[in-house]
């Protein structure tokens, strides 16, 4: 089981983050963070921080080996909850699935 951090687009009062794309704009700002060997590609997110939904609600997935990889990185999307008192979490996910 991989440990996620989970940024949710709700605030600490229960309001709707804004703007609507926020977990897109965030994936996207750090899709330059990958695992070593994997070639850039500004097309697609990081493996380490994808926008997705739980219940619902429009959150993103944080893969805590991006603080080994990048710790600037990983300061700057816990800061970004911290400053915008966004709901966190940290969750146990089932490792992927072979295609």
């Amino acid at each position: 089981m991989v440990q996620q951090f989970i940024i949710y687009g709700v605030t600490e009062s229960g309001q709707r983050f804004r703007p609507s794309d926020w977990a897109e704009r965030l994936a996207g700002v750090m899709s330059q963070f990958r695992p070593p060997g994997m070639p850039a590609n500004r097309l697609t997110y990081s493996p380490y921080v994808l926008p997705t939904y739980i219940d619902g609600v429009r959150c993103v997935a944080v893969d805590p080996r991006l603080r080994d990889l990048e710790p600037l990185a990983w300061n700057f999307v816990v800061d970004f909850a911290r400053s915008n008192k966004l709901k966190t979490a940290e969750v146990k996910a089932p490792p992927e699935r072979p295609d």
